[in-house]
C-alpha cells in the first residue's frame, strides 16, 4: 500500500524536499494545522503557539476598496511546540508544499478543500460561503517548474472541477515513488463584510491497487 506524507518547506531556501539543509518539515495530520495570518509580536516564525485571542490580534485586515492577500502562512508545529513560517508561500516558489508518495497511485492525487472532515460541502466565508467561484483560496501546482511572478492559480472549493488541484500536472497517475509540489496564497475579495477564525479542511484524495 503506497503511504503519503504531507510535508511544508520551513526554509528561505527554495530546494526539493530532502535536500541538505533545508528545513522541510513533515505535518503530523492529527495535530499540526497551518495559520494564514498577518504577522505580530505573538504569531510569528519560532514564537511558542500562540493563544486564540493571540491570533486574531494578527489577523488580516480588509479592505472595502480592494483585495487583500494574506501576508504570512505559518506551521503549528506541535511536536516542537512553535510557530514555524512558510516563507515562500504566496510566492514564485516550487517547493513549498510537498507530497511524498513512496509507492504506486492507481488514480491522479487531487488536493480539495471543504468546511469540515465530512468533506461535502464548502460552508465558510472563505470557501465561498457555498460557491465555490467565491473561494478566497489560491493553489497552483509546481511539480514540473515554478507558478510564474503573480501567478494566480485556481479558487479552491470543494471537489467541482476547476476549483481543486490536479497535483501531478494532470499527467495521471504513476507508478513510482513521487514527489507532487504546489504553492498557496489566499486573497481577501474587497468589501468583505465577514471575518473571523475559520478552519478549512485540506484533503489529498488517491488510490492504490
Amino acid at each position: 500500500m503506497t503511504n503519503l506524507t504531507i510535508a511544508v518547506n520551513a526554509d528561505t531556501q527554495d530546494e526539493i524536499y530532502g535536500a541538505s539543509a533545508v528545513d522541510w518539515i513533515d505535518l503530523v495530520t492529527a495535530t499540526d494545522k497551518l495559520i494564514f495570518s498577518d504577522e505580530t509580536d505573538a504569531v510569528k516564525d519560532g514564537e511558542t503557539i500562540p493563544s486564540e485571542a493571540e491570533y486574531n490580534q494578527a489577523g488580516t485586515l480588509i479592505s472595502a476598496i480592494a483585495d487583500v492577500e494574506v501576508d504570512k502562512c505559518f506551521l503549528e508545529d506541535t511536536d516542537a511546540g512553535l510557530l514555524k513560517e512558510i516563507h515562500n508561500f504566496g510566492a514564485n516558489k516550487q517547493y513549498v508544499f510537498a507530497c511524498i508518495f513512496d509507492g504506486a497511485v492507481a488514480s491522479e492525487p487531487v488536493l480539495e478543500l471543504f468546511d469540515d472532515d465530512e468533506l461535502d460541502s464548502i460552508d465558510l466565508f472563505s470557501l465561498g460561503n457555498g460557491i465555490a467561484s467565491n473561494s478566497w483560496w489560491r493553489g497552483v501546482v509546481t511539480t514540473d517548474g515554478l507558478p510564474g511572478v503573480d501567478w494566480a492559480g485556481d479558487k479552491l472549493a470543494g471537489d467541482a472541477e476547476g476549483h481543486f488541484l490536479y497535483l501531478n500536472d494532470e499527467d495521471g497517475a504513476f507508478a513510482v515513488a513521487k514527489n507532487l509540489y504546489f504553492n498557496l496564497k489566499v486573497i481577501i475579495p474587497a468589501g468583505t463584510e465577514n471575518s473571523g477564525l475559520e478552519l478549512p479542511v485540506f484533503c489529498v484524495k488517491y488510490t492504490t491497487n
